[in-house]
């Protein structure tokens, strides 16, 4: 079963409260995704630790619901 869009910023923002979330279905088919993320809770993170931050937001449903996520991660501007 594909994934919505919106499923997918809910669990975002539920475990990152300040992200920025925006979602691009690359295909068309509910199935392929790109999502920029842009969270205080990034900062000083690894790009790798930020990465899992939103997988883990995601509860599981990457490789099943979800097939396919492009991501892009980052702190916001240090002035912000």
């Amino acid at each position: 079963m594909a994934m919505d869009a919106r499923e997918i910023e809910r669990l975002i923002k539920e475990a990152l409260p300040d992200a920025e979330v925006t979602i691009t279905d690359l295909a068309g088919d509910g199935d392929h995704y790109a999502a920029n993320v842009v969270s205080a809770a990034f900062r000083g993170k690894s790009r790798v630790e930020q990465h899992k931050m939103v997988y883990d937001a995601l509860q599981g449903r990457m490789g099943d619901a979800l097939h396919a996520l492009a991501l892009q991660t980052s702190p916001p501007p240090e002035d912000q």
